[in-house]
């Protein structure tokens, strides 16, 4: 049924969404982190990367898809959406305080702070959180369509 397709693409923008704001909610965290748990500096933001998964796979993907795993037609199509490919770190530099009581300042008394600027991270999050509304929105249709397909059945 067409309908099941059109779930799976409203549940990959929700899961898309719901890891952008997963990330967005580290930075805002980590906004003062100064040195990271392996010891190499201050947090450095990390930014998703979402790629459009058009349903087409690799060759052994297409195969287990086909009927019994041997060829002949296809069991189910595979469906678009959205997929998240990496969760990368943002190259900007590192913004700079001057706060020479730090354990963590060089010797000119700044210390390196991470590279999260809360209002683009607040922007960011809005942004997903609209994404993610919108997909609701989709999905509370579908779920009326669905319904009243139902209803003329009856």
């Amino acid at each position: 049924m067409a309908f099941i397709s059109s779930i799976d693409v409203i549940g990959s923008g929700f899961t898309a969404q719901q890891q952008r704001l997963d990330v967005i909610s580290e930075n805002i965290v980590n906004m003062n982190t100064t040195r990271t748990e392996n010891g190499e500096g201050p947090y450095r933001r990390k930014v998703v990367v979402f790629q459009a998964d058009n349903g087409v796979g690799r060759f052994q993907d297409v195969l287990a898809r086909t009927r019994y795993g041997r060829g002949g037609s296809f069991a189910q199509e595979r469906v678009a959406g959205v997929r998240v490919v990496e969760v990368g770190e943002d190259p900007s530099d590192f913004k700079l305080k001057y706060d020479p009581d730090d354990p963590d300042a060089n010797e000119d008394g700044y210390v390196e702070m991470p590279n999260v600027d809360l209002v683009k991270e607040i922007t960011d999050g809005m942004a997903a959180s609209q994404a993610f509304s919108a997909n609701v929105t989709a999905f509370n249709l579908l779920k009326t369509v669905i319904s009243k397909g139902l209803e003329i059945g009856k």
